[in-house]
């Protein structure tokens, strides 16, 4: 049943993919939504497609603390949910990433998430209800190799997340994880350009890895098998929104599925050598 109407939600990294998806359509099924995004260039794009958006950068507290004080002037106070999707990916070996690189990635994944979370429990916890829906990924349950920094940043969010689901018992406030695994959106792309950033490819042990890497994250369209669109991401979030017992997690996409099954039944060792088939594939 949807009992949508009225209810506001703020999704984080709405300009393309995951994020434009599930703000079009939730603000179709007739939520309030607040759009944000990381760049003022792409607010003009939204706001001239009918969705309420406004700047917020996860990388920066006081960008975070804008946008939360402008959603709230404009619902006196109320926020139903809050979608945790924005995040990067940062390609590149473990020994290949800087102290620097690795802060950035977790700012934006994991500390800038944390501190919006913080922020809507007393809202939340004074109305008595909400939905904090987290944007993990498959590579939050499993490790895949040259994604250390991304795997490492949703490994983080689930400690996170899991915890705390525990702190907030009884609350009526419930925390769920969405866990996609390949997704057809602009993530290679982005990932590609924080690459070519940040890693120095040429003078890396890991020199001809970075070959084929770069291949997979440069093609056009689907680069693995069982990639789904967007809207299969949005199924599950109208249930973790709607769902009077919505579940923990929802995975997303085959590869959850088999990698998680896998997981739970193989030895570390032969576990270690199907992830390590598939990063090469």
């Amino acid at each position: 049943m949807n009992t949508s109407r009225n209810k506001t939600i703020l999704i984080t990294g709405c300009a393309t993919g995951i994020g434009y998806c599930v703000a079009k359509n939730l603000q179709q099924r007739g939520y309030q939504v607040f759009a944000t995004v990381r760049q003022a260039k792409d607010v003009k794009k939204l706001q001239q497609q009918g969705l309420n958006s406004l700047v917020l950068d996860l990388a920066d507290s006081s960008s975070i603390q804008t946008a939360l004080k402008t959603v709230l002037e404009q619902t006196q106070g109320q926020l139903y949910a809050v979608f945790n999707n924005g995040a990067y990916g940062q390609p590149g070996a473990i020994e290949d990433l800087s102290r620097e690189v690795l802060t950035a990635q977790f700012e934006a994944n994991v500390f800038g998430t944390h501190e919006l979370t913080n922020s809507v429990i007393p809202i939340m916890r004074q109305q008595g209800y909400g939905r904090i829906i987290q944007h993990s990924s498959v590579l939050g349950l499993v490790s895949l190799p040259y994604r250390g920094a991304y795997n490492a940043s949703k490994h983080a969010l689930e400690g996170l997340s899991d915890t705390l689901r525990l702190e907030l018992m009884g609350s009526g406030i419930f925390v769920s994880l969405i866990e996609p695994g390949p997704i057809l959106t602009q993530f290679r792309a982005n990932s590609f350009r924080y690459y070519q950033q940040n890693i120095d490819a040429k003078n890396s042990y890991h020199r001809h890895t970075y070959e084929k890497m770069e291949a997979r994250l440069t093609k056009t369209g689907a680069a693995v098998p069982f990639t789904l669109p967007p809207e299969a991401v949005l199924k599950k979030v109208i249930h973790a929104l709607e769902s009077r017992h919505p579940k923990v997690r929802y995975y997303v996409t085959f590869p959850t599925y088999f990698l998680t099954f896998l997981d739970d039944i193989l030895p570390d060792k032969l576990m270690d050598k199907v992830l390590l088939k598939i990063s090469s594939a």
